[in-house]
């Protein structure tokens, strides 16, 4: 099994090579060029449309009502925020997101919404807001950062949030990679390195250090993926 995970990791790094994708690189956060460009379509191409319901599925599970005000920290193309507009009457959501193409295709998408806007802001630096939102969200970012830069984000979080607001946080699960299958080695080997290290972090105890306190976690995937509910204590 070991001969076989590394004749696949020798396949994939020749793969992305010729389609100009990057291979173990640090950091996949800022998405650009091709994949950036069709990233909605590629997502649904690559989980063969499970993506679609997956996430409608987590974006259910925020609880959100007619009138929150929701922080999205990376929001990408805005696919996930439109989701979210399905919930709020007069409520809205900020959408955080630096990547040029990125931002393109979020202005797209919000043009007819009123209630769905832009920030060109880096989440890991200091952010101007304070206790105005209802709730955060990240999706499958946090992972990609070194951690002092998560610490930010998470501190961030927390201060724009309100007394009772929640921070919920999508990514992957903390697991022992050795023990895996030959199949999760060969997803990490395709994800950036900090993705590695984010699994082996302690988060519970990080995210009390912090001033938040696990409310509710969803698992999706074997386990791989989960949703946190995270509240402000």
């Amino acid at each position: 099994m070991v001969t076989l995970h590394f004749h696949a990791r020798k396949f994939l790094k020749r793969a992305l090579k010729k389609a100009g994708l990057p291979y173990g690189a640090e950091s996949h956060v800022e998405v650009k060029g091709f994949l950036a460009k069709h990233y909605d379509i590629l997502l649904d191409l690559v989980t063969v449309g499970v993506y679609k319901k997956f996430i409608k599925d987590v974006i259910s599970k925020m609880g959100i009502q007619p009138n929150d005000r929701i922080l999205d920290m990376g929001a990408g193309t805005g696919r996930n925020d439109l989701l979210m507009l399905g919930y709020l009457v007069e409520g809205e959501v900020i959408g955080l997101e630096i990547g040029e193409e990125m931002k393109k295709q979020f202005r797209e998408k919000s043009y007819h919404h009123g209630n769905l806007k832009l920030r060109d802001l880096r989440i890991e630096n200091k952010l101007p807001f304070q206790d105005e939102f209802d709730k955060a969200f990240i999706s499958f970012t946090l992972h990609g950062f070194k951690q002092k830069d998560r610490i930010k984000i998470i501190d961030n979080a927390n201060k724009a949030l309100k007394k009772e607001g929640k921070f919920f946080i999508l990514d992957y699960n903390e697991i022992g990679l050795s023990k895996k299958s030959f199949y999760v080695k060969v997803l990490f080997d395709l994800e950036c390195n900090l993705a590695r290290d984010y699994i082996k972090r302690n988060w519970r105890k990080i995210w009390k250090e912090h001033g938040f306190s696990v409310k509710n976690e969803h698992l999706y995937f074997m386990k791989l993926v989960r949703l946190l509910e995270l509240e402000i204590y």
